[in-house]
């Protein structure tokens, strides 16, 4: 079932939750590297859990990590990582705070050499989902092919977020998503 189908068949509670997010950011563009890099940890934190765990705690990965500004979380400390680790808002695994931190630096160093991550992907652009993901795996940490695909599909990289019966598949294509120019 798609995730566009899915929402109908929720709980009203949770379809508010998850329609939000489907309706207003699931598959559209993003032109802001700090958005970039929040979808990428969101994704990232994901792996292994529900996507509706995210969307509940997103407010609250926003405190920990700044609003994900990009300088902020690139120079976390040792404490800031400490903090993170005890922090019941967020999903308190070592190895993702780490990726999100080292992602931070990463993509620093890609605004450097490109002018910003968005020019760094669409450089890229396009691609297969498979040389997505190797180049992914080379280029950040915590990054396998699910991560990677999520991630594209969000940000209107790779096709697939909603269907063309979809009920907001028109607002997404009026948005331009890179998987158009393909």
């Amino acid at each position: 079932m798609s995730y566009c189908r899915a929402i109908d068949s929720m709980s009203d509670d949770r379809q508010a939750l998850h329609k939000a997010y489907h309706d207003h950011l699931y598959g559209f563009p993003i032109h802001d590297d700090n958005e970039l890099f929040c979808r990428l940890v969101l994704e990232i934190n994901q792996a292994g859990l529900s996507w509706e765990t995210i969307l509940k705690k997103e407010a609250t990965f926003r405190i920990a990590y700044d609003n994900f500004e990009l300088k902020t979380v690139a120079a976390y400390t040792d404490a800031d990582r400490e903090r993170l680790m005890a922090d019941p808002g967020i999903i308190r695994n070592r190895l993702k705070i780490n990726a999100a931190i080292e992602n931070a630096k990463t993509i620093l160093t890609l605004q450097e050499e490109h002018g910003s991550f968005e020019k760094w992907l669409e450089l890229h652009h396009p691609k297969t989902k498979e040389e997505w993901v190797k180049l992914f795996k080379k280029t950040f940490r915590f990054t396998g092919g699910e991560i990677v695909n999520e991630f594209l599909m969000s940000i209107g990289f790779l096709p697939g977020a909603h269907s063309s019966d979809c009920r907001v598949y028109t607002n997404v294509l009026e948005a331009k998503p890179k998987w158009m120019n393909a």
